[in-house]
């Protein structure tokens, strides 16, 4: 039996960028003989193990046919005579088609050196398109990549367009689609994977909710770059910007989405699409099953985002009314987290991407003030139940007051 190490680390390795996991595949080997060498099985449809020390996945080498529709349609033939050249035909791109030998002799029989030289993500064979997973995968690759100047082989990005046009991409379960997507999130370049998407159909098909604020005008005024898609990427890009935290770049990439529903007839005024935005958050949340903290934030963020850059026009009161729909007496962190999202959307515009945005110092400053008011003092004065809660909200309401009055000196 042989191990080589394959895939990412080999392609990490060779563009000189650290790489966090390492997979090897056992050429000639079964599952009796990697058990009895103390590897643990954990591979349901196909075996793969786990090192008794250092715990990295070693599969065996396979081969995989096609029988049933979406990504887990297949069938597969790990036998102790199956190659590395077979192995790494499955595979889907030629830079992820790489096997290294322990002796540091690279395994390269679909050229993924000169795709990577290249820079050009391509397809190993046509059998890329029995599998819709790719689509996403090449889009989360086109997103890590960016920087390094990566392009779609014209020939790819056309298999990519015909899975997207099939019924392929409803076989994805919510969870491998949320996955893709949220790797995505965590990249430098998230945005390039949204944009991928949509040149290759599948965000229609996969989130239409934001597929179709491309073309969709704003006031020039405000938006100098017009069309409400491109404003979600930028207001994505400078979200990268300000915090690591996926649920502050899914709120902002879920900003919006009200635009989507504006009459044409009213463009480019788009009246009350805050509210009319939170089916369509909802919508995207429930069918991929996010996380619940991110569909807090995004909620959160598409309801209130124009109060917040209208801070400083707010009463007192409203302020205090602000507050207590984001709970920030409970979550102060997700405040911090709302407040980015909001710079992230102001900044998202071209022109603005440098400005200060004072709204939030403002808005900070006016819950340190409030969050100055406790029980304690209502409580020593023998105020009960309802008469403290509304002690403390008068209290806070002044504070408010207090901040408002000298931020207007």
């Amino acid at each position: 039996m042989t191990s080589y190490l394959v895939g990412g680390a080999v392609r990490d390795k060779l563009l000189n960028r650290k790489s966090y996991d390492h997979d090897y595949v056992v050429v000639g080997s079964s599952v009796e003989q990697m058990l009895s060498l103390g590897f643990s099985q954990v591979g349901k449809d196909f075996p793969v193990f786990l090192h008794p020390q250092t715990k990295e996945e070693y599969a065996l080498a396979r081969t995989e046919k096609k029988v049933d529709a979406g990504y887990t349609g297949f069938t597969c033939d790990a036998s102790e005579f199956v190659t590395i050249e077979e192995d790494l035909l499955r595979r889907d791109l030629t830079i992820n088609a790489m096997a290294l030998k322990p002796n540091g002799e690279i395994i390269d029989p679909y050229n993924g050196q000169t795709d990577l030289k290249n820079r050009i993500f391509r397809h190993v064979s046509d059998a890329f398109i029995e599998d819709p997973l790719r689509v996403l995968r090449v889009a989360r690759f086109a997103a890590r990549y960016h920087t390094y100047g990566f392009t779609i082989a014209e020939e790819t990005m056309a298999l990519m367009t015909q899975i997207s046009q099939s019924n392929e991409l409803q076989s994805l379960s919510s969870e491998r689609i949320f996955t893709e997507l949220n790797k995505s999130l965590l990249e430098d370049n998230p945005e390039v994977f949204f944009e991928t998407l949509k040149a290759c159909g599948a965000l229609k098909a996969l989130l239409p909710e934001i597929d179709t604020l491309w073309g969709i005008p704003n006031p020039a005024l405000w938006h100098p770059e017009i069309c409400s898609g491109l404003h979600t990427m930028m207001v994505l890009q400078q979200a990268v910007k300000l915090s690591k935290k996926p649920e502050v770049r899914f709120a902002a990439l879920c900003h919006d989405l009200g635009k989507g529903n504006t009459p044409e007839p009213e463009w480019p005024s788009h009246r009350g699409h805050e509210k009319s935005g939170l089916p369509l958050v909802k919508n995207v949340c429930n069918r991929l099953r996010v996380p619940n903290s991110y569909q807090t934030l995004a909620l959160k963020v598409c309801e209130y985002h124009l109060h917040c850059h209208k801070a400083f026009e707010l009463k007192p009161s409203t302020i205090l009314r602000l507050f207590n729909a984001l709970d920030v007496w409970r979550r102060p962190e997700e405040f911090n987290d709302f407040i980015l999202a909001c710079t992230a959307d102001m900044r998202g515009r071209t022109g603005f991407e440098d400005k200060e945005y004072p709204q939030a110092d403002y808005l900070h400053q006016c819950l340190k003030a409030a969050n100055t008011i406790t029980a304690k003092v209502f409580v020593e004065q023998g105020l009960k139940g309802k008469e403290i809660k509304a002690a403390i909200e008068n209290e806070r309401l002044n504070k408010i007051t207090e901040i408002k009055k000298s931020a207007n000196k």
